[in-house]
């Protein structure tokens, strides 16, 4: 016999279908592309449900985007966790890489959704905290490892983690436009340049105190 939902269940359900339907037309087509009236539909619910569900169409992609975030952090705070900052940094890249083209449709989108909060400070202010949640393994990773090796950052880890992550995120933007130059290779080479150049400057660090003794 089939379990009969509940009235919260079924809220839901009713809100994981529209979150689904959206993200599928946002990466297909665009945010401002997109009417709600078209998530609804291909939802299968009226245009009432999306807004019993969420206040906007602004609130349904960033119901979106909490969803992605909270995935791409628990990704790396696993690989940092199994393989370190560089190796799991690496890996991390690399997979995002090998997603290249099934990805796009949500970069291009990521971006034009960006550009659209930054004149909004109440949206932007959103937008910021959910991308901080992507960050804060990456910050807490590097800071842990730069303690264990004795390296002293030019900056506070969060402020280094936010100029790496920009520099992914810039590589990930021109791919769209120069993939021949951007290729699958240049991202996790990146990543590993970025550490290595912290780990030299542990190295030399070290070599000076060495001296001083």
């Amino acid at each position: 016999m089939k379990k009969r939902l509940t009235r919260a269940e079924k809220r839901e359900r009713t809100r994981e279908e529209l979150i689904s339907a959206a993200e599928s037309l946002f990466t297909g087509q665009g945010f401002h592309a997109t009417s709600v009236d078209e998530i609804a539909f291909k939802a299968g619910y009226t245009k009432g449900a999306v807004y019993s569900n969420f206040e906007s169409k602004e609130d349904l992609f960033f119901a979106v985007y909490e969803q992605r975030a909270d995935q791409v952090a628990a990704d790396y705070e696993r690989a940092f966790r199994e393989a370190g900052p560089i190796a799991g940094s690496e890996r991390i890249v690399s997979e995002a890489v090998q997603r290249r083209g099934r990805d796009d449709g949500w970069l291009a989108v990521f971006f034009e959704f960006w550009a659209h909060v930054v004149r909004r400070p109440e949206l932007r202010e959103r937008f910021a905290k959910i991308h901080a949640r992507v960050l804060e393994p990456i910050a807490s990773g590097v800071e842990r490892w730069v303690e264990e090796r004795g390296i002293e950052l030019p900056v506070d880890a969060r402020r280094y983690t936010v100029a790496v992550y920009v520099m992914m995120l810039g590589l990930s933007l021109e791919r769209l436009t120069q993939p021949e130059v951007v290729d699958l290779t240049l991202g996790p080479q990146m990543v590993r340049f970025a550490f290595e150049v912290l780990e030299d400057r542990g190295d030399v660090a070290r070599d000076g105190k060495k001296e001083e003794r």
